[in-house]
């Protein structure tokens, strides 16, 4: 006989959390950047995309809630443990079937301090999510209603877009879409963004001076490393 699960479950890092100095090193960094300073990782997976174009970008750490697929019971419960400037993370493992919030929670994770909700699942009431302003990463829209009735958990490891997440994992996103960096990662890749940020910078400077291809590229096809056929 299987036990009656708990309707909640809230797991002990809820209240981990980056420094503020560790927050504020990642405020109006390009999700590329991040994703350069990583070596190529972090990326969520592309169907999780800002909810309009009118998204602004958003920094913040993760404050996770694993939901079942059509329930949104760890997320209503996550709104007492956010924090200022926390990024709610709603895992819906991926299903499409109904929206994975709507306006209201939306309203409720602004008026609880969150600067961000990002999901693997679709989210309704668009013009109301855009009145209340709360910056939305999803999959699209699903007029459906989700139930409240678990079970769930809350500060857990998640997986949503490919991508495991921890609360107090730093969240960075933008209109490219969604960069997640480890806990365990942030000062390393902190220090790697300077660095990201002038070699960008250069390139970019490069190329509006009329650069055609890069040297390491003309290097490659003038080398041994091509062959003509």
């Amino acid at each position: 006989m299987i036990e009656e699960p708990k309707s909640l479950r809230i797991g002990p890092d809820v209240g981990r959390r980056p420094s503020p100095a560790q927050v504020a090193a990642f405020q109006g960094v390009p999700t590329g950047f991040v994703v350069d300073a990583m070596s190529g990782a972090g990326a969520m997976a592309h169907q999780i995309a800002p909810l309009t174009s009118e998204m602004p970008a958003v920094a913040g750490p993760a404050l996770t809630a694993d939901n079942r697929p059509s329930d949104l019971l760890a997320t209503l419960g996550a709104l007492r443990s956010i924090q200022e400037g926390d990024v709610l993370i709603a895992s819906a493992q991926g299903w499409q079937g109904c929206a994975a919030a709507g306006d209201r929670v939306c309203g409720m994770a602004r008026n609880s301090g969150a600067a961000a909700l990002v999901t693997d699942g679709p989210v309704r009431d668009l013009a109301g999510i855009v009145e209340v302003g709360l910056p939305v990463w999803c999959t699209g829209l699903n007029p459906g209603s989700p139930f409240a009735t678990g079970p769930g958990q809350i500060g857990v490891r998640v997986v949503v877009g490919g991508q495991p997440v921890e609360t107090g994992d730093m969240v960075v996103a933008d209109s490219d879409g969604v960069v997640v960096v480890p806990f365990a990662q942030l000062d390393a890749v902190i220090a790697r963004l300077p660095e990201i940020a002038r070699m960008e910078g250069e390139l970019d400077t490069e190329v509006r001076d009329g650069l055609r291809l890069p040297d390491p590229i003309a290097e490659i096809l003038d080398g041994e490393r091509t062959e003509v056929l």
